[in-house]
Formats: structure tokens, sequence, C-alpha cells
């Protein structure tokens, strides 16, 4: 089979403030660049020689977006090659706050302002574990996955084709630096693990975007390793990279854009998932063969015919037609009684048998 590659897609979400940072987060007029510049500190410049501007090119920038152009952007295309048969999956990624589960999940007490994920599943979502810390008060303290499976079923001639595929809905926790959200005690506990987690998905990215290294390391991490499918393998990826355009989160914001410019250079190969279902096929087959028989049966009836099987001859059927054909061989009957298909070819069976032995 030829395979195509195909390049993950990454969009940014810019999350709207009233205090946008224009001085320091520029677009293209494309709506597909974003350029970070850090100001200069006029005391240190003579000895600072870092780096103070980046330049990102994406598939897209999604600024002051609604929900509705989020999807139609992001996940329309990919949620309709899922429905004919090729895996699909949209991960959110970015700091604490800059809007992932808004994109994924939406707002619930607005139809309008829903999410890629339906309205109806929204439950799934409740049990997450939530917390307060100083970037958000409800900020998600896990890491959601929720996949949809899809099976559909096409008549094709003869033959039944079923079309299986999933779609992975992914909302990452936080990738916050733990200074920044001032949290203590187990919420620290919980922030170094989900840091140590997103710290081994960075690197299962950057493995992948290199063609030269044959090891990934998929299973440094419970998320790494559920997300195998979804990288690299048979699936359509797409990355939002979730982020703040305030000044304070700026460094946050260039961490996302250095993680969404690294899933650029991961590839893909989705295949279409179809089989072929026999034995799907045999019972549409049986039931066709069915309906055929009742069709005969009427028609038989309205040309006025004596009742007739249309059913696989019986032992005593076959014994009666033996009797015929030797009776017919010796001269004692001058005709064979056949009324329907099934005995002519029983009839010419018989006689094949009989001159093998002759």
């Amino acid at each position: 089979m030829y395979l195509v590659r195909k390049r993950v897609h990454a969009f940014v979400r810019v999350k709207p403030t009233a205090d946008f940072a224009q001085d320091m987060i520029k677009f293209g007029p494309d709506n597909k660049s974003i350029e970070i510049c850090l100001k200069k500190d006029a005391k240190k410049e003579a000895m600072n020689s870092r780096q103070t501007s980046w330049s990102f090119r994406m598939d897209g920038v999604l600024h002051n977006t609604s929900q509705e152009q989020l999807y139609e952007t992001v996940a329309k295309k990919l949620v309709s090659e899922a429905l004919i048969g090729y895996n699909g999956t949209i991960m959110c990624y970015g700091q604490t706050g800059a809007g992932k589960t808004y994109t994924m999940m939406g707002a619930t007490a607005d139809y309008k302002h829903r999410g890629i994920i339906p309205r109806a599943i929204q439950q799934g979502e409740n049990k997450r574990v939530i917390a307060e810390h100083a970037l958000n008060k409800h900020s998600s303290r896990s890491h959601c996955i929720f996949t949809i499976y899809i099976e559909s079923r096409f008549r094709f001639f003869s033959d039944i084709k079923c079309v299986n595929s999933k779609i992975n809905l992914i909302d990452l926790a936080g990738s916050e630096r733990q200074s920044k959200s001032g949290s203590e005690g187990q919420l620290l506990k919980e922030a170094t693990y989900i840091n140590k987690s997103l710290s081994f998905l960075e690197q299962v990215i950057t493995a992948l975007a290199d063609p030269k290294r044959d090891h990934i390391p998929f299973r440094q991490s419970k998320l790494t390793y559920v997300l195998k499918d979804s990288l690299g393998r048979n699936c359509n990826t797409v990355l939002v990279a979730n982020v703040c355009g305030e000044a304070a989160h700026v460094e946050h914001t260039l961490s996302s854009l250095r993680f969404a410019n690294r899933m650029k250079w991961v590839t893909t190969e989705p295949v279409l998932n179809e089989t072929y279902d026999q034995e799907g096929t045999v019972k549409a087959l049986e039931k066709e063969i069915a309906f055929l028989k009742q069709e005969l049966a009427v028609h038989d009836s309205l040309a006025n015919r004596s009742l007739m099987t249309y059913d696989p001859l019986s032992h005593v059927q076959i014994e009666e037609i033996k009797s015929q054909v030797h009776r017919y061989l010796k001269g004692a009957i001058d005709e064979i009684d056949i009324v329907n298909l099934r005995q002519i070819r029983e009839v010419f069976r018989q006689f094949k048998l009989i001159l093998r032995q002759v």
C-alpha cells in the first residue's frame, strides 16, 4: 500500500484580553505568522547578546476568533475525514488560563460558545479534578483525553464494507512554570508531575521531528504512551497552541510557540481503515435469498402453478430422482418428472455417476 506522509497542522489561538501587548506580539497580514519581540534592558544591552525577537510561521493564527470559526478552521476537515475512515487527533497545548479547555469544551452556559467536543459529553469533563492557584482559579490538574470511536457500514455490491476510525480530543494540563503558579504542598507535587510528563512529550516530539532518529521514547510516561497512536502514526493530527496576549505571560507564549513550531516538523501516515465484513455479507445474502424465494412463490401463485419448493433437495427427493433415472435407462418410464432447476441438476449428476460406473 502506498502511504502518503502528511505534516501535523499547528494553529495558534490567542486569548482575548483588554491589556494586549501590541508592542511585543505582532501578527502577519495573512494571519499565519506571529512575531514576539522582547524589550531590551538599556543597562544590560552592552553585556547581553541574547536573542530578543522571534518569528513563527503557523497554519493559522486565530485572534478574536469565535468558537464557530475555530471549529471550521481547525476541526471540520479532520472530523469529515474521520467519518470516512481516517483517524484524527486534535490536541490543545499551552499554559494554564490560556484557553485550552475553552477551545476544547467551550462554555456550557451558552450554546454558541460550545467548543470542539460536543456538549453532550461535557459531563466526562465534570469529573476532572480542579484546584485554584495564582494563574487560574479552576485549573485542570490533569490531562484529559476523550476518544470517539466511529463505525460505519456500506453496501458495496455483494460485500459490506466496514469503516472504523477514532477521533482523539486532547486537553493537556497547563505548561506553566512552578514559580509563576505559586503552588505549594500537594498542588506543587501535582505540578511537578504535570511538567515532567509535558517534558517527556516534548522529547517525543523532538524525536519524531528528527528523520535520523530510530527510537521514539513513547514509554517514558503514561501520557506519551497513550498518545503513541496519535503522534507520528496512522492519524491526521492538529495542534492548537493556546497563548495569552499579555506582557506578563510573554515567556510562556514564546515557549508554547516553540512547541507548536516543533510539532509542524512531525509527519504522519494516515490510511483508510476499511475492511470487508464476510459474516455481514453472508447474512445479507441469506436475507436476499429468502426474499427471492418469496418472490418466486408469489409468481408461481399468480401463474396458477402447483406449490413448489426452492429449498435444497432432501435425501428422499434425491433417492426418488435416482430411481427415476435408472427406470428411464431401463425403458420402464418414458420421461422423468422435473419441476425446478435443482431437480435438473440432480438428474445430470445421476447420469454422470452411472456413466463413471460403466
